[in-house]
Order: C-alpha cells, then sequence, then structure tokens
C-alpha cells in the first residue's frame, strides 16, 4: 500500500518544510539549553534525575514568535514559583488523589494571575503535578525548586548568548510583508487602467490580510530590540533594529493609508471609465515602495526609494494631473498624499521635509 499525502486542502508539505527551517534556529537553542541545564543539574548539584530543569527550560523558551528576555524571565519565574509552591502543598498535605487536585487548582490559578497566556499556565500546572507524582528527590524538599532555578537561569542566559537571530526572522516577515504588497498594488493599477472591479475587490483582500504581517513583523522587531540590549554579539545591530523599526512605523500607516484609497477606488470605478492618469501615479508608488523594501536588505537604496517618492509627491496635484476632472478623481489624487508622506516618512524624513516635498496646492 503507498502513502501519499493529501494535496488540495490537506497536509502542505512545502509549508512544512518551511516552519521546520524557519524554526531551526530555536530547536537549536532549545537542545543546548536543555543540554546545558542537564549537565549542570546533573554533574554540577549532583541530582540524579534532573527533569525539571530540562522541562523548565525548554518550557521557557518554547517556539514562540515573542522570545524577548523580559518573556523568557517572566516563564521561568513564574513556573519556577509553581513548582516551589508545589513541594510546599506537598509539605503540607502530602500525596494522594485529592491533594493533587489542590495542587493542580493552586498551580492553575496563581499562573493565571501572573501571566494572561494560557500556555504558560498549562506550562506551570504540568511542571507542578511532575513534583507530585514523581518520587521524592534523594536531596530533599526544593530540590526541584533548585532545579526549576538552574533551568530558567539557563534559558535566560541562552537567550543571550545564543540568540535566534531574530534580525533574520524579521527580514523575512518583511519579505512576506512586501510580497503581498507588490501584488496588491498591481491589481490597483489594472483596476484604474481597466475600469475592472473585481481587481479592486482583489487588491482591498489582498491589503485586508496584510495587518497579521505587519504584526508578526512588529513581535520580531520588539524581540530583537530586547534581545540586542543584552546579547554581545547583537548590540553592534541596535542602529540597523532602529532603521527597521521606523520604517515598520511608517509603513504601518501607509498601509493602513492604502486601504482607505483601496477602498474608495473600489466604490469609485465600476462606471466604465478608465482611469490612466491615477493608475500612473499608483503604479509609481508601487514602484517606490518596492525600492523601500530593498532597502532593508541594502541600506544604500533607501536614496532611491526616496528620490522616486518625491517625485511622484510632485506630481500629486489634481489641477496639473487632473484637469477639469471629476471631484470623485481629484479625491483620488489628494487621497494619495498622505500615503506617499507616510512613505516618505519610513525613508528618514522628519514629518514637515516630507510634506513640503509634495506638490503645492
Amino acid at each position: 500500500m503507498r502513502f501519499s499525502l493529501p494535496r488540495a486542502g490537506g497536509f502542505d508539505v512545502r509549508a512544512s518544510a518551511l516552519r521546520v527551517r524557519s524554526s531551526l534556529p530555536a530547536m537549536v537553542q532549545i537542545v543546548l539549553a536543555a543540554g546545558i541545564a542537564y549537565s549542570i543539574a546533573r554533574l554540577g548539584i549532583g541530582h540524579p534525575m534532573p527533569i525539571l530543569a530540562v522541562t523548565v527550560t525548554i518550557s521557557s523558551l518554547g517556539f514562540a514568535r515573542d522570545a524577548r528576555p523580559r518573556r523568557v524571565l517572566e516563564n521561568a519565574v513564574g513556573v519556577v514559583i509553581g513548582i516551589a509552591l508545589s513541594e510546599l502543598l506537598l509539605l503540607v498535605f502530602g500525596k494522594g488523589f485529592w491533594q493533587y487536585g489542590i495542587v493542580l487548582f493552586v498551580a492553575l490559578a496563581v499562573a493565571r494571575f501572573l501571566s494572561p497566556t494560557s500556555a504558560f499556565a498549562i506550562a506551570a500546572a504540568t511542571q507542578s503535578m511532575f513534583v507530585m507524582l514523581l518520587p521524592d528527590p534523594a536531596g530533599g524538599p526544593f530540590t526541584r525548586s533548585l532545579d526549576g532555578l538552574v533551568g530558567g537561569a539557563v534559558a535566560l542566559l541562552i537567550t543571550a548568548l545564543v540568540p535566534r537571530d531574530p534580525i533574520g526572522l524579521a527580514r523575512a516577515d518583511a519579505r512576506r510583508l512586501f510580497a503581498e504588497l507588490d501584488p496588491a498594488f498591481a491589481s490597483l493599477v489594472r483596476a484604474l487602467r481597466h475600469d475592472d472591479v473585481r481587481q479592486a475587490d482583489a487588491a482591498l483582500d489582498r491589503l485586508r490580510t496584510t495587518q497579521p504581517l505587519l504584526d508578526d513583523w512588529a513581535a520580531t522587531l520588539d524581540t530583537a530590540s530586547s534581545i540586542s540590549r543584552i546579547s554581545p554579539f547583537l548590540r553592534r545591530k541596535v542602529p540597523v533594529i532602529a532603521t527597521e523599526a521606523r520604517i515598520l512605523r511608517y509603513l504601518d500607516l501607509a498601509v493602513r493609508n492604502l486601504r482607505v484609497v483601496t477602498r474608495r477606488i473600489d466604490t469609485t470605478i465600476g462606471d466604465g471609465r478608465r482611469r490612466p492618469e491615477v493608475a500612473d501615479l499608483v503604479a509609481s508608488i508601487a514602484l517606490a515602495t518596492s525600492v523601500l523594501g530593498e532597502s532593508l536588505e541594502a541600506v544604500e537604496r533607501v536614496p532611491a526609494a526616496q528620490e522616486a517618492l518625491v517625485a511622484v509627491g510632485r506630481r500629486l496635484d489634481p489641477a496639473v494631473v487632473l484637469p477639469g476632472a471629476p471631484v470623485a478623481e481629484t479625491v483620488l489624487v489628494l487621497m494619495l498624499r498622505p500615503l506617499v508622506i507616510d512613505l516618505l516618512m519610513a525613508t528618514g524624513l522628519p514629518h514637515d521635509d516630507a510634506r513640503s516635498r509634495l506638490a503645492p496646492l
């Protein structure tokens, strides 16, 4: 019997392979941290079964996109508190069926109090059950709490010394965003050139999917910024991360403006009139945005993106581009002005300078 994977609407081998590849830095980090935690607890402290040292390390690091040192620390501290609390309750109540229920309930309640993340509560509860169900360690009370402290400390140390390439992850998120913007712009240009409502709808649908991509990029940049402050290997990347954070901030505003413009175009076209002048303006903005995306990999492309945006900004005067045009077309040109200002600010221009680069009205 031959085994075949489902193709349509089923298991996506390519997506799965990409997921594994993108997780490789986290996998290496977790394996290394777990090995170090085990070695310290087993060989350094002499605990024969340092299960909690390893499990706390793994649960503190995890595969979460948010790998900031603060999150790792909060997770480790919360889980260790859960372990210590369980050991204390074990001393007071002993072991038994109803004792397990009490400890589990208290661990869940404390974890929910400490963190809004449901996965954190489950991790803390799991660790508490290890305390209750495993045989008592030879080292006596709170031996497992010490293991938990070792695991949490190793997780935090590895976060700083062996980071997960947060800048590379942020760049990957940025590439995914620009990969969605390019076809959205292309659909919008076709909609204006051919009075095609379906193309406008397609552009709007694509742009509505960009917010999660922007949020992912923001999360990875936040992680990169946090790790770079404590990692000796990433400290020199602080200016690069700050530049990308600026681009993200204003690109987020630009995409929001672009959604509004696209919605306006979607409700304006469909009357049998083609709008090649507005299409040319949108195509120029699309080209400049693409160059801005390239500047994330090659900073020398920033001046080119800025020049392209200034060139299109100087044309954003309805009286020049569309003399005598109906109000609907005039409004479309005016709505492109805030979009271009946001993109110019993403290249590094202050607001007043960006605004002064546009055609006076």
